[in-house]
């Protein structure tokens, strides 16, 4: 049997049929699944991404991507830090000093960090913080503080703002908190409301003189790195043995192992609907078999092989399956391409990092998924070929 037989009958196959309907159905219902799992598939792949990546951007800007902290009996000083400026010239540095707080305004109480810092410095090393610190000039006593925190407590620009410091000094019989207000300066917002809410920045010299702490003496160094995952081994060699490095993973390990975890359960369940429809394409295939069971033995008593046979049935579930994941693939495609041009879905900001929907389909998601639904295709397709390769021809011929 030539090949041409073999596509003429697949083609033939394919066609529907008025005395079995069912079989064709079964077929259209096979094509639509592996269609619909590729297409859902495709887009979760890159929602997870999206919102992978973009978490990460986030918490590397807030949470800086490598910062140099004191050991349990060390100290973080300016000679430390002029000396690391001279040994890596392509990073930026900016020192700071850091407080646990409550911010007060009227009854509401908000718990945070205050960070002193060099706001010269800071603009190098956080650009959030760089777009609500241009145009300003912070004096002492000025702070910056987050949209959330300003949301919460209906600020406004040189309003005045208590914060309360966990230190507390003598007084009297009794010791009594820190006290000390602030005039809110800027805003920043990072989108992630957590930190909007429990970071605010004043300048250095202000917290150093509150906490009493020697102007060249600072809680760490946080650093600016394009590649903090290499430049962390280079700076710990450069660092005393009473400080160390520590980068803005270290912090988060827990949180992105969950949406990895997440983003392969997910994988795992949306590769079932390809799966089911994969079942379709075994009971069409079979049904198609059963049907054709005096036709098949014609044409093996015509001097067809079996493998020409089988082959005829594998070609008919992969068209199907392929039909479906090209089909799916062009739908997917087209919907990653909607949702990230159009502002279809808002996001609520206090939740996400993002008030629109993040999406990033890599290449090797892409093509694990394309690379999945063929081998489920292909898997589903052998068992009904190799079923209709086994048909005994003098049964079938003395029966029909």
């Amino acid at each position: 049997m030539k090949h041409s037989v073999v596509i003429y009958l697949v083609k033939r196959f394919l066609r529907f049929d008025k005395e079995q309907p069912f079989i064709f159905i079964s077929a259209l219902l096979a094509f639509l699944g592996i269609t619909l799992g590729v297409m859902v598939l495709l887009i979760a792949m890159a929602l997870m991404n999206g919102f992978d990546k973009e978490f990460k951007h986030k918490l590397t800007i807030m949470n800086y991507p490598l910062t140099i902290l004191p050991k349990f009996y060390g100290s973080v000083n300016e000679n430390l830090l002029i000396d690391l400026e001279s040994k890596f010239p392509h990073l930026k540095f900016s020192p700071y000093v850091q407080s646990s707080v409550m911010a007060r305004s009227g009854r509401k109480l908000e718990g945070g960090y205050l960070f002193g810092v060099n706001f010269d410095d800071e603009k190098s090393v956080n650009s959030v913080l760089k777009k609500a610190i241009n145009g300003h000039h912070f004096k002492k006593f000025d702070v910056l503080i987050g949209h959330s925190l300003k949301e919460e407590f209906d600020l406004n620009t040189n309003d005045k703002l208590m914060y309360i410091f966990t230190n507390v000094e003598p007084g009297g019989l009794s010791i009594t908190p820190k006290i000390k207000r602030f005039r809110v300066r800027s805003v920043f917002d990072s989108g992630l409301s957590a930190y909007d809410k429990a970071y605010s920045y004043t300048t250095l010299a202000s917290l150093q003189l509150i906490l009493n702490m020697p102007r060249n003496e600072y809680d760490g160094i946080h650093i600016y790195s394009q590649n903090p995952h290499e430049d962390i081994k280079r700076i710990q060699k450069a660092l005393p043995i009473t400080t160390t490095v520590k980068g803005w993973w270290e912090d988060n390990l827990n949180f992105f192992a969950a949406l990895e975890m997440e983003k392969t359960s997910l994988f795992i369940v949306l590769m079932l609907i390809i799966l089911i429809a994969a079942i379709n394409i075994i009971s069409s295939l079979l049904m198609t078999v059963m049907n054709r069971r005096g036709e098949i033995a014609l044409l093996l008593s015509l001097g067809a092989t079996t493998s020409e046979v089988k082959k005829v049935f594998l070609y008919l579930g992969v068209v199907i399956g392929i039909g479906g994941i090209i089909a799916g693939t062009v739908l997917g495609l087209s919907g990653i391409w909607i949702l990230s041009n159009f502002d279809i879905v808002s996001l609520p900001k206090d939740v996400y990092p993002t008030s629109t929907l993040p999406l990033d389909l890599s290449l090797s998601d892409f093509f694990m998924i394309i690379i999945g639904a063929f081998v489920i295709v292909v898997a589903s397709s052998y068992y009904p070929a190799k079923k209709a390769s086994e048909v005994d021809i003098l049964t079938v011929l003395r029966n029909e």
